[in-house]
């Protein structure tokens, strides 16, 4: 073990050690914790992968889970947990996948062995990746099923266009098709290594027994050169518009606009600029668009920090007999928040968001992703207090620079799923 860091800015958020072959395990002591989180971050998703083998690291996720030498079918290795009483799951997304178990305290060391177990000794049975070909291609069918999915996904297509961002996690049915065992294994070989994996764990532990268990069961691990991100070059300098033609019974109508990296220093203020917007019943988006007018029953907005870029958007699902009211409003809230903010709203919003963040790390399963995300998207962790403060510092005016810069017409991208086969009045509604 080369070094242990303490986290200084609060009473023990979390511990970190760097072992000798560069994996990192960091932790957080909850006494009062009834349950462990175990979660592992690995930096393996779809910015890492060529387009004619999309959906790579998503297949790869789910083959972890069908078996190895020692556990040697998915019904052993999901007994494993939930015969303890636990959960087991997984996650793929852009720059990451995540792979975590949260069981009862007592029995946390049975599941860092089995979250181990998967990642280093999966057997990827040829019968069993044919199998689970089979089981992803049903889950981009099933997911392009949901218009409000397609709409999000061609939204994505708008904004990246040419770009791995522009594409589903998942991969497409050619692509997924396309993938063979060679594929898998040499991919992993390139992403699944110890300095470019996160151990996190959460709960009533100790630290050093954490990396006591961890040390023991990660020797031997392979090495290798790491594949390169795809990079994003945004030259969008006009409105981008596409509509999908869809026999519907509600329209889905998602807006974006190329937002902030998780480096940037104005993310936090961007972050609350989406509160005052589009986050909670007392949102500007959700008091114009569905209680004052009642043109949809969901409406709100969110925000994605990535690596070298980012995104903020916007949904609503509304009948397809008022989407040019909706559009109209939506633009009209969005338009409103560059005349300015009062300071009652904007504590409002610092507020609401402050607590929601609180709250969330009452849960050992979110405490393991704020300090896993970080240190392997980052390679380094902000405490909560350190984000608190930041958000008290931010000034109503920096909200209104942002919404001036960001929320412009030539920076706008627009979805629309719906019954209907032309788009032209949408699309000339496209104006901040």
């Amino acid at each position: 073990m080369i070094t242990v860091l303490i986290s200084t800015f609060e009473v023990a958020m979390y511990e970190k050690t760097i072992l000798d072959n560069g994996l990192r395990v960091v932790t957080s002591s909850l006494p009062n914790a009834r349950s462990v989180c175990v979660s592992i971050y690995v930096g393996a998703g779809s910015r890492y992968e060529p387009s004619k083998t999309a959906g790579l690291s998503h297949f790869l996720e789910h083959l972890f889970f069908k078996g190895t030498e020692r556990r040697s079918t998915p019904k052993i290795i999901s007994e494993t947990i939930e015969g303890i009483g636990g959960v087991l799951n997984a996650a793929t997304d852009r720059e990451a996948t995540v792979y975590w178990a949260k069981v009862p305290k007592s029995h946390f060391p049975v599941a860092l062995d089995l979250l181990i177990d998967m990642l280093k000794n999966s057997k990827f049975d040829p019968s069993e990746i044919e199998k689970e070909r089979m089981v992803v291609l049903e889950e981009l069918n099933m997911v392009n099923e949901y218009p409000s999915h397609r709409a999000a996904a061609i939204l994505d297509q708008l904004m990246w266009p040419d770009n791995s961002l522009g594409r589903d996690v998942a991969g497409t049915k050619e692509s997924v098709s396309a993938i063979t065992r060679k594929h898998l294994l040499d991919y992993m070989g390139h992403q699944y290594v110890m300095p470019n994996m996160v151990v996190s764990v959460a709960g009533d532990i100790a630290h050093l027994e954490i990396v006591k268990i961890v040390n023991s069961l990660v020797t031997g691990w392979p090495t290798n050169k790491l594949l390169s991100l795809e990079t994003v070059v945004n030259n969008q300098c006009e409105p981008r518009f596409k509509i999908e033609n869809r026999k519907t019974e509600q329209a889905h109508i998602c807006i974006g606009f190329h937002g902030l990296s998780a480096e940037d220093p104005d993310r936090f203020a961007l972050d609350l600029l989406c509160t005052v917007l589009g986050e909670g019943m007392s949102s500007r988006l959700f008091l114009e668009v569905r209680e004052n007018a009642g043109l949809a029953y969901d409406v709100h907005c969110s925000v994605d920090h990535l690596r070298d870029c980012g995104a903020f958007s916007v949904y609503a699902g509304v009948d397809p007999k008022k989407m040019d009211k909706a559009i109209r409003s939506i633009v009209g809230v969005l338009s409103s928040v560059k005349d300015g903010i009062p300071e009652v709203e904007m504590d409002k919003a610092r507020e609401f968001t402050k607590g929601r963040l609180l709250l969330r790390m009452e849960d050992t399963r979110a405490v393991t992703g704020w300090l896993g995300g970080q240190e392997l998207l980052k390679g380094n962790i902000l405490t909560v207090n350190e984000v608190v403060e930041a958000l008290d510092r931010i000034k109503s005016c920096e909200l209104e620079r942002i919404a001036g810069e960001l929320l412009r017409e030539e920076n706008m991208s627009m979805s629309i799923v719906g019954p209907y086969k032309k788009g032209e009045r949408f699309q000339e509604l496209m104006v901040l």
